[in-house]
């Protein structure tokens, strides 16, 4: 039997439901993947707020990406995989029992990793690698300012960062600044009315990237403390959460911001990250995907990064790991398990 959370509409935590149906077979490409983890992030809060940027019609079963072992294969796809235990990013689906996965999108787990812990840095760790080699091109002894250093992106960006040989300055409430200290980072209180001020004066040449998945006012903020030749990446509008209106909006608002910053002569660079860009070319993305998740889980799995799981959630109390992710206690990434 399947059982499988439902996000039936606008709903505060206490309105997902629980279905239970038969179990669906893998059709033509497809693996069955029994979960065996999945993850709470800020994707599903925005979209059981009906805010995410390119959300299906409810209902819909949410879960942004996932880990388990492949149970079932369709046809076409290598009865080799049975067994074996394999994450995906899914975007929606993640928050069930068992999903069907198109076999191309699976990613290896190295054995010895635990389930929960490899969860934590499936999404979170294709965008913190992407972000930091691919779109910042940090490099050794640079110095970057990470937003939300105490959250899932955030908390991995900062030990990939640290591993890398990069300075790192991360903002975070001052509950959280301890273990902001423990992965390596100097923190910084994100309510401190002088926030910029406090970084020049920590980094007074400015910082080689600045990682912002807040957007909002602060946004000018951040590409103003990038040291000549920086690059900002955002990744976010958290900032716009609440906004009434269309959710497309802000997203699109401050593309063309960054696009009117790179068009200025002053060598710093402003690029929006999206985890699906390139998703067309099929083959190409998923070639990509694999190579990055896989050397993020290389790393865990030696031990060079430490996964951050915040808390281990039942499926069937998605309500209450929804409310304890978004309420800012917690460093790293609730997770939900069987």
């Amino acid at each position: 039997m399947l059982t499988q959370i439902v996000l039936p509409g606008v709903v505060e935590p206490d309105g997902l439901l629980v279905d239970r149906r038969p179990l669906p077979e893998p059709g033509p490409g497809q693996a069955r993947i029994a979960v065996e983890a999945s993850g709470v992030s800020f994707a599903e809060q925005q979209m059981r707020r009906g805010k995410y940027y390119d959300q299906p019609a409810f209902p819909f079963v949410p879960g942004y990406d996932l880990v388990g072992t492949v149970a079932a294969v369709g046809p076409g796809v290598e009865e080799a995989l049975l067994g074996r235990r394999f994450a995906a990013l899914t975007k929606t689906g993640g928050w069930a029992s068992d999903a069907l996965v198109d076999a191309g999108d699976l990613v290896a787990v190295p054995d010895g990793v635990d389930p929960a812990a490899a969860e934590t840095v499936v999404v979170n760790g294709i965008t913190a690698w992407q972000m930091l080699h691919r779109a910042a091109k940090a490099r050794p002894g640079g110095t970057i300012l990470v937003h939300g250093a105490n959250g899932g992106v955030g908390s991995t960006l900062v030990q990939l960062a640290r591993h890398a040989g990069i300075r790192v300055l991360g903002t975070a409430s001052r509950r959280n600044h301890d273990a902001v200290r423990a992965l390596g980072a100097e923190p910084i209180d994100y309510r401190d009315p002088d926030l910029a001020g406090r970084v020049r004066t920590l980094a007074p040449n400015g910082v080689d990237a600045v990682f912002d998945h807040v957007g909002g006012a602060g946004i000018v903020d951040s590409y103003r403390l990038l040291a000549p030749g920086g690059t900002l990446v955002s990744y976010g509008t958290a900032a716009t959460k609440n906004d009434p209106g269309n959710s497309q909006l802000p997203v699109l608002k401050l593309i063309a911001r960054l696009a009117w910053w790179n068009a200025l002569p002053n060598g710093h660079r402003a690029t929006f990250y999206n985890i699906w860009a390139g998703r067309r070319r099929r083959a190409a993305f998923q070639a990509r995907l694999r190579e990055d998740l896989g050397a993020v889980f290389g790393l865990l799995a030696e031990g060079a990064i430490a996964a951050q799981v915040a808390a281990r959630v039942p499926l069937t109390q998605a309500t209450g790991a929804l409310r304890l992710a978004k309420s800012g206690t917690v460093t790293g990434k609730v997770v939900l398990v069987p």
